[in-house]
């Protein structure tokens, strides 16, 4: 793929308010999530490669930590890198952008705020890029919220 074509490329999902929320109220997988972030990180799927490995497009920043794409939700590290390439300005998106009041105490799990922290780090990448959050888009098959919230949905990786 050339240069040209891979900078234009179309993402499998785009990111939506709707899609936002999806993802706050737990109705997606962390899969999912995490292919929402390593897209826009220009990570690609090589199924031959076992997986989503950098590309020459990944910012250094990740492809120098991460060669293959780091399980965002279910690894604290992942998560922590993640957060901390959330510009200062971008960090309250979430109450600015989507109104989010936050989780109450007895909600509260590592993959809750691991979540949230995608979701603020998706609504800045949508900024950065200047990609509308407002626009209808297909949705992703949904399922109801995990019923243990510290673990997730079935399939998805274990909380680390």
């Amino acid at each position: 793929m050339n240069n040209e074509n891979f900078l234009k490329q179309e993402f499998k999902w785009p990111i939506s308010k709707e899609i936002l929320f999806l993802i706050l109220e737990d109705k997606v997988s962390d899969i999912f999530v995490c292919e929402l972030v390593w897209e826009r990180l220009f990570y690609i799927n090589e199924p031959s490669r076992d997986g989503w490995i950098s590309s020459y497009l990944t910012p250094s920043f990740w492809s120098g930590k991460f060669t293959k794409a780091p399980q965002i939700i279910s690894e604290r590290s992942a998560s922590v890198h993640l957060t901390r390439s959330i510009p200062k300005d971008h960090k309250q998106n979430l109450k600015k952008i989507l109104n989010f009041k936050g989780y109450k105490i007895n909600e509260l799990y590592p993959r809750r705020t691991r979540r949230a922290t995608a979701v603020n780090w998706l609504i800045y990448w949508a900024i950065d890029s200047s990609s509308s959050l407002d626009a209808f888009c297909k949705l992703p098959k949904l399922s109801p919220p995990s019923p243990n919230p510290a673990k997730g949905h079935y399939g998805d990786p274990e909380i680390k």
